[in-house]
């Protein structure tokens, strides 16, 4: 029989996720790396004293906002292969809600997070207690079950026994291929602090074996027929390749089958940029080269990918009147989408399965050749939005990704999630290595960029990471900045001025809403000036603590580039762009996106917007 440690629940967590680890392919790491944290009176007695105590087993990052913590431990996650995470704890009421946006994005992204709010009483002798949340119909929910949707496990630890089984289901959850996202742990403040006898076993070491379920031999055969006789086939990779580690598999398959591999935000870089067969990203951000691939593919092959509506154009894009899917997919939900043949499989272990079932396969030469020849055009047209004649004018959102595609090498990773860049990344930017492109688009959360950046920071040390964003997402949170300036965590933060939400300012004009309230200009009466407000956010930047190098010109954004990626300190470069009533200059979008336009106006703006609009919509299909 072994014996038992009295430690309070929040200390007993704690010790349990100091020896939590993850394994796949020999690669160990430990699962819970650091713990964020903001303290109120739900969690400063509990989990902040558990924190303190063993300060040395369990690093500590404090945050200045409870959602930007979420998003730093999630491009913690991203970066580290979602072999490890951090966790996040918050204290009772608003710190709790703060969450909610963070784990949305975790879920939807299937990034792993811990996430620890502090929870009202458990024996209810304070109640309400301050920031509580009364419920006439119901005594046991809190703002905390707002938290349920958007977890993939939900537990709130009413007595301390309760923990043994809820963590465990909570490191089970984390460590799911499939499964994973946000975790939620609600902790009730009292419960943090009250005394148990643990069982020694919760406190040994545990590692959790990542899986690389096997296709099905049917669903392989399947398969493998389905690609044997197409004419016309595309590999669409998504973020599924990189959670897998499959990058290496991909690559051989393509050298293998000469298929054209397109990508989507989250799959970009799943191949090089000089890969023969990347043909760049897809969708309404995508390249022409791809988006006119899948107009005539008869056979998609999705790998990792769940199809949101700007990788498949919301039911047009994919115009072969025979087309079929194929979707290698860890999870079942995502392999039957578009009424698809599915392979349900690990990516990496999918793919190198059906490069072997289909040996000797290789695309039709003309094929290639085709999209060889137009992927060496829109490699032309790309030089020409990089280009800058004149160094001494002020630069275009194009030129900023010219100027810093010039400066990189394969150690930089770039991180975006909002606005229009990206587009413009998605469409432009040419990977170097397969971990460069972090782009956070499955929920595009303005405001993910800076915190993201120091948890993909923490994750990969040593290496040049830039955060990039425009001044509408630098406003929603731009507080973590103070973070990177305590802990010395040299993030490159690039600021583009454009006076406003320019993205959606782009779309707002397209659909007949007239750009409204998506500018930064005076107000006058009922309408607004030409003129920019003057807004400073260099100086807000500096005022944070972050060294800054403002450009004017071209030349003047080069040596800012330059000067920021040598820097040992937090640094921002910030650059107002050209032309502030523009989105960004690069080629138009290669596909329809179905934004609804009103069906009925009397502006001839959003006539003429549903005209257009009826003009493609005829063209939807549901792929059955």
């Amino acid at each position: 029989m072994t014996g038992t440690v009295r430690l309070t629940t929040a200390q007993a967590l704690v010790r349990f996720l100091a020896r939590q680890y993850t394994e796949r392919d020999g690669d160990r790491r430990r699962l819970i790396g650091a713990t964020w944290g903001i303290f109120g009176h739900g969690n400063v007695a509990g989990l902040g004293q558990a924190l303190v105590q063993y300060a040395d087993e369990m690093p500590f990052h404090q945050g200045r906002n409870e959602q930007a913590m979420v998003h730093a431990a999630v491009g913690y996650a991203r970066q580290s292969g979602r072999l490890a995470t951090h966790a996040v704890t918050t204290s009772i009421g608003p710190g709790a809600t703060n969450l909610v946006t963070g784990a949305a994005l975790a879920t939807i992204n299937h990034l792993p997070v811990l996430l620890l709010p502090g929870d009202v009483f458990a024996a209810r002798p304070a109640d309400p207690v301050l920031q509580q949340l009364e419920v006439p119909y119901a005594g046991d929910v809190s703002v905390n079950d707002c938290l349920r949707p958007v977890s993939k496990y939900f537990d709130r630890i009413t007595r301390p026994e309760q923990l043994v089984p809820a963590a465990l289901a909570a490191m089970r959850v984390l460590t799911d291929p499939v499964d994973t996202g946000a975790v939620t742990l609600a902790l009730p403040q009292d419960v943090q602090a009250e005394a148990y006898d643990w069982p020694e076993e919760f406190f040994a070491e545990r590692v959790w074996a990542i899986r690389r379920p096997a296709p099905d031999p049917a669903e392989l055969a399947a398969a493998a027929q389905a690609l044997r006789s197409a004419r016309r086939p595309l590999l669409i990779a998504g973020g599924g390749v990189h959670h897998s580690g499959a990058q290496d598999a991909l690559a051989a398959f393509a050298d293998a089958t000469k298929i054209p591999v397109a990508s989507t935000q989250a799959g970009k870089g799943s191949l090089r940029h000089d890969h023969p067969a990347d043909v760049g990203g897809i969708g309404h951000t995508g390249t022409a080269t791809a988006d006119e691939l899948a107009r005539t593919a008869d056979l998609v092959i999705g790998v990792g990918t769940r199809y949101s509506d700007f990788t498949t154009a919301s039911g047009t894009l994919f115009e072969d009147p025979g087309v079929r899917f194929l979707n290698l997919n860890v999870a079942a939900f995502d392999a039957h989408k578009l009424a698809a043949l599915p392979l349900v499989a690990d990516a990496r272990t999918g793919l190198t399965a059906l490069r072997e079932a289909v040996a000797g396969y290789r695309a039709e030469p003309a094929h290639i050749t085709e999209y060889t020849d137009d992927k060496e055009r829109w490699e032309h047209r790309v030089d020409a939005c990089y280009a800058a004649d004149d160094d001494l004018v002020r630069p275009t959102q194009a030129q900023v990704l010219g100027a810093l595609d010039a400066l990189v090498t394969g150690d930089d990773i770039l991180i975006n999630a909002a606005g229009s860049l990206p587009g413009d990344l998605h469409k432009l930017w040419r990977t170097r290595s397969h971990d460069q492109y972090h782009v956070e688009y499955g929920y595009s959360c303005m405001g993910y960029e800076i915190p993201a950046s120091i948890g993909v920071a923490l994750a990969a040390p040593g290496r040049p990471v830039w955060a990039l964003v425009g001044d509408g997402t630098y406003l929603m949170m731009p507080t973590e900045i103070v973070t990177a300036v305590q802990e010395n965590i040299p993030v490159k933060v690039v600021v583009l001025q454009n006076h406003g939400y320019a993205s959606i300012g782009g779309l707002s004009a397209s659909v007949g809403a007239e750009g409204f309230a998506t500018g930064y200009r005076y107000r006058e009466g009922e309408g607004y000036t030409g003129a920019p407000l003057p807004v400073d956010l260099a100086a807000n930047a500096a005022s944070l603590g972050m060294d800054v190098h403002r450009a004017k010109t071209v030349r003047e954004l080069r040596e800012a580039l330059a000067a920021a990626r040598a820097a040992t300190r937090p640094t921002c470069v910030y650059v107002e762009t050209e032309t502030a009533d523009t989105v960004s200059g690069p080629p138009p979008a290669q596909a329809w996106w179905d934004v609804p336009v009103a069906e009925t106006a009397d502006r001839p703006s959003a006539v003429k917007a549903r005209e257009e609009y009826d003009r493609h919509v005829t063209a939807r299909r549901r792929h059955l």
